[in-house]
């Protein structure tokens, strides 16, 4: 077998596999029929060498082994006591998959095997590869540096769109254009971060939300990672992306193997919008429980911001009527109902129901919350301890650190080396008893510090272990307990990839409640991840993070398109606010299967407007939202053009949010065509081609429209 050829409706993916040589990615791009044959493309591609170089152009290979010899790209280094480091893997196998292969690699001479395994789904395009090393060798082998794997991309892919941010910024895009040499994002955090999110588009300069050429790669992997795009000398541009790896942290003696996270990429030739299609069809087809997806996702009300760590069971009572009035149909119990936990100082570990708080236990709140009928939510950080604790007194050698360094101060807390089974059976066990004993259906699963110094306590790096003993202990708890969801939480999106999203059911997508921060952030987080997985809350209208006082009708747009909750003090908030908050959440049920199983279209527009829609996959309905941001730059907005719309059919148009909401200056086109009540109809070529002229609104406004086809 020569060529893996692999298709799709839309595209293509074409591997050089032949038997005897090194692998690599030949094509991948728009689909170009069964005409286009394996042969032709190779042939096409042949290059020269050049002076000044090698006299040969040197070959590209999934792995970029040392054997290859580049000068400027290396993905996989690896040696036995300084030899065997010059590794060249060849093709010896080909074994085909109903929607792939596995591709089986070996280098005699280094007694190494590689193996890669590759998926391309033909209904969404999206190629997943993963890879894993074994050592067939006599000795030991030290594994350096591992890239998953190295894509050759096409060289008009001029722009590199990367993912950063901080704590309560999550998400933020920075798109700069390709140069010479290297681009890289490394992340040392032990855990997916807030400043190095997992993954990277790499697009033609003009693309945009609805049209040009990306590729988009993400590493489904929940811990260090090493991201690179390296444009060669000779104009050839590579991408990788693989687990970032500390020193003797691999290890494999003889037998052993490494497998590398998976990458998940795709390919759009209609922008980035199109792109995230793709990427939300995987999550939801392969990723979510079959049984949740079918399941409508309950709107939330999370204690955190109302109460903090002061708890009282009278309180908490109340802010429970008071949401299930409301029409919240969750309750999540935050942080402090355990141990000595009555601040961030102490308790972390003990996971039993502290009787100063709670003196009958946490059963009488329970049972007042489901008597509401809501279901009851609880919040654990497992992999967490307090110096002053009782785990922490029993046993000090469960955490992990680094011999001879002071623990790095952060937020008071250690990490448990829950790799080690004894430590991860202790969690499970208090978990499982907290679950045993009252009626929860949702834990909210935190993680509030980096894994500075991930060191166990036979001094080895354990920072890959983690995260895998992490996924083993998620699968635990839900295959003990398959009727709990459970969210991934750390300090907000500090672990919000694909690889614990096929352990766990959503997300938490930041800290920051501020609807104008979390505008872009939602933004930023739907170019992987669908709606339906992105907590979004209604907080405070004095906001706890950045001292913003924002509107209830902008704070409830704002969360009502994703997966809709609450984090404020219902007993505190204006009455007003309280009616508008409850007609919002009576709106986000009404259009909940739309927004949790359409298909998303980000609009380009204004720096100072941010605007997107859901569409359902028939084109029968859709809801876009349209928010004001800052000051207009000029008198009146530009026209909303709206997309993925059928342009054959008609459309009943009608704003509906914020309730009975005029222009500053009316009458504008929403009063004219009374778009706020009884609404218009407009075809759907017009909607998308012509658009609509948007009103003036004050900043801090968001508008929802909706269009039903009639």
């Amino acid at each position: 077998m020569q060529y893996l050829r692999l298709d799709s409706e839309g595209s293509m993916v074409l591997f050089s596999c032949e038997i005897g040589t090194p692998p690599s990615l030949l094509y991948w791009g728009p689909a170009r029929g069964e005409a286009v044959s394996g042969d032709e493309i190779e042939r096409l591609s042949s290059r020269q060498g050049m002076h000044g170089v090698a006299d040969v152009a040197l070959p590209v290979s999934l792995a970029m082994e040392a054997g290859l010899g580049h000068p400027m790209v290396q993905g996989l280094a690896a040696h036995r006591d300084g030899k065997d480091w010059g590794s060249l893997f060849r093709v010896a196998k080909v074994e085909v998959l109903p929607q792939g292969a596995t591709i089986i690699c070996r280098d005699e001479q280094t007694r190494l095997g590689l193996e890669y395994y590759i998926d391309f789904d033909p209904e969404t395009g999206v190629l997943r590869i993963a890879s894993t090393l074994t050592n067939y060798g006599s000795t030991t082998l030290d594994l350096n540096e591992m890239v998953t794997a190295c894509f050759e991309l096409p060289q008009n892919m001029k722009d590199i769109v990367g993912f950063t941010g901080r704590w309560t910024q999550e998400f933020g895009r920075e798109r700069i254009a390709r140069t010479s040499g290297s681009y890289l994002r490394e992340n040392r955090s032990g855990r997916t971060s807030h400043f190095s999110y997992p993954a990277l588009l790499l697009a033609t300069a003009d693309t945009n939300e609805s049209a040009g050429e990306v590729y988009g790669l993400h590493l489904a992997w929940s811990g260090n990672h090493r991201l690179r795009v390296d444009t060669l000398t000779d104009g050839r541009v590579l991408a990788s992306l693989g687990a970032l790896l500390f020193p003797g942290e691999v290890r494999l003696a003889p037998g052993e193997s490494y497998a590398s996270p998976e990458i998940v990429g795709a390919y759009s030739a209609q922008g980035f919008s199109a792109l995230s299609r793709k990427f939300h069809a995987h999550v939801r087809a392969k990723l979510l429980r079959a049984e949740m997806r079918a399941k409508p996702r309950p709107v939330h009300y999370n204690t955190w911001e109302a109460v903090y760590f002061d708890h009282d069971s009278d309180r908490l009572k109340e802010l429970a009527t008071r949401a299930a009035a409301l029409g919240v149909e969750r309750f999540v119990l935050d942080d402090g109902w355990f141990g000595a936990r009555r601040n961030d100082l102490a308790g972390l570990g003990d996971w039993v129901v502290s009787g100063d708080v709670y003196p009958e236990g946490l059963g009488p709140l329970v049972d007042h919350v489901t008597g509401l009928g809501m279901e009851m939510g609880i919040w654990f950080e497992p992999e967490m301890v307090n110096p002053d604790s009782d785990l922490f007194r029993t046993h000090p050698d469960w955490v992990l650190g680094a011999e001879g360094v002071d623990q790095v101060p952060f937020r008071t807390q250690y990490v448990l080396d829950i790799s080690r089974p004894e430590v991860a059976d202790y969690l499970f066990e208090r978990i499982g008893a907290v679950l045993r004993d009252h009626d929860i259906r949702y834990i909210k699963w935190d993680m509030n510090r980096d894994l500075s110094h991930p060191g166990g306590v036979d001094g080895a790096v354990r920072a890959v272990a983690q995260v895998r003993a992490l996924y083993a202990l998620l699968d635990r708890v839900r295959a003990a307990h398959p009727h709990v969801e459970i969210e991934s939480c750390s300090s907000g999106g500090a672990r919000a990839d694909m690889g614990v999203l096929a352990h766990s059911d959503r997300v938490w997508t930041s800290d920051s409640n501020d609807a104008l921060d979390r505008q872009s952030i939602q933004r930023g987080a739907s170019f992987f991840l669908p709606p339906e997985i992105l907590g979004c809350h209604v907080g405070p209208a004095h906001c706890h993070v950045t001292g913003r006082r924002i509107s209830m009708a902008m704070r409830s747009a704002t969360a009502l398109m994703g997966h809709m909750g609450l984090e404020l003090n219902l007993l505190t908030e204006r009455e007003a606010d309280l009616v508008q908050l409850k007609s919002a959440i009576a709106l986000h049920k009404q259009h909940r299967n739309l927004l949790h199983d359409g298909e998303i279209y980000r609009l380009d527009t204004a720096s100072y407007h941010l605007a997107s829609g859901v569409v359902a996959r028939d084109k029968s309905e859709a809801l876009f939202s349209f928010s004001y941001m800052t000051g207009d730059q000029h008198v009146l907005p530009g026209r909303l053009q709206f997309a993925g719309l059928d342009p054959a059919r008609n459309y009943h148009l009608t704003l509906i949010w914020p309730e009975g909401w005029q222009a500053v200056k009316a009458p504008s086109l929403i009063e004219k065509l009374d778009l706020a009540g009884a609404g218009a109809v407009f075809s759907g070529a017009a909607l998308m081609y012509a658009g609509m002229q948007l009103p003036h609104a004050k900043p801090e406004t968001c508008l929802l429209f909706h269009l039903k086809a009639v």
